[in-house]
């Protein structure tokens, strides 16, 4: 789940169904060239589920204008529009074909963080089809930055996009409507970096994960387990607020008796650690002893 490839074991919805075959398409597909193809078969694993799109799998033919817009319904603000319909097949031939030069082993290479920040916007500008633009653009910066480095590079960009979610739009609108995109690249290349460190902080998390289970498995009791587990299933962000003796009560449904006997065995043994005093009091999965190890 926390890669964006697995779920979990609870059964997918359709959506995290689509991203997560797609994504492994991405990452086992990085090293070939872009072609129309690619990206029609990204859509269909992206929307196959859904029945209010007029085209899945091919570039959008309607002829309404493709405007981004917000606001009320009878007065929308317009953000931008992209290219007509007509336009949209001569557009993706040209950014294909650009796709491909600026490769490393293309005409004319670019730099990593380059070509990836300006792959996704130009893809964005475009805005080739009826819906799931702003997936496959992510997905063709993945694809842009795995081509360069010469390996898949399962960093958490859609994650940290989504954290960042206003600045994104913000930058892409104000850069769609220049010529001038150094600000942009900055902001995106910084952005690459972020989610970059998300990623080794989760796989730091899921290392300490296995550290922690290692040394508390086989000395926690029923309720004990399944708070712990609720608590890793946050990720590296952890309970937000901390986990309190009301949250435990209301995971493990036991007395609240009890519920202070089990979070004082845990401090104790060293799986919790407590801040706070009374109603104030809060309980964090102990970590600290795992970092040490490394």
């Amino acid at each position: 789940r926390h890669l964006g490839l697995d779920p979990d074991s609870y059964p997918a919805k359709p959506r995290e169904q689509g991203v997560a075959e797609m994504m492994v398409d991405v990452y086992s597909s990085f090293a070939e060239k872009l072609s129309h193809e690619t990206l029609y078969r990204w859509h269909r694993m992206l929307l196959s589920h859904d029945r209010r799109l007029e085209t899945i799998g091919a570039y959008r033919q309607h002829a309404e204008a493709m405007q981004i817009v917000s606001g009320r319904l009878d007065r929308p603000t317009i953000h931008f529009e992209a290219p007509p319909s007509e336009r949209v097949m001569p557009e993706m031939e040209r950014y294909a074909d650009w796709f491909n030069k600026t490769g490393p082993v293309g005409a004319k290479p670019l730099p990593a963080l380059t070509r990836a920040g300006l792959c996704h916007l130009y893809f964005e500008s475009i805005h080739p089809f009826e819906d799931g633009n702003g997936r496959l653009g992510r997905a063709l910066a993945e694809k842009s930055l795995a081509q360069n480095i010469g390996q898949p590079t399962l960093i958490s960009l859609a994650f940290t996009i989504e954290k960042e979610r206003k600045a994104y739009y913000d930058q892409l609108e104000q850069h769609q409507k220049t010529l001038d995109v150094t600000d942009w690249l900055v902001w995106f290349a910084e952005v690459v970096l972020k989610a970059q460190q998300a990623t080794l902080d989760r796989v730091g998390f899921f290392i300490n994960k296995a550290h922690f289970y290692d040394r508390h498995r086989d000395h926690l009791n029923e309720r004990q387990a399944k708070a712990i587990a609720r608590l890793f299933r946050e990720g590296p962000g952890g309970f937000k607020g901390g986990l309190s003796a009301d949250n435990y009560l209301k995971i493990t449904g036991t007395s609240r008796a009890t519920a202070t006997r089990d979070l004082q065995n845990l401090v104790e043994k060293g799986a919790l650690r407590r801040t706070g005093e009374r109603r104030h009091t809060r309980y964090w999965l102990n970590l600290d002893h795992m970092e040490q190890r490394k």
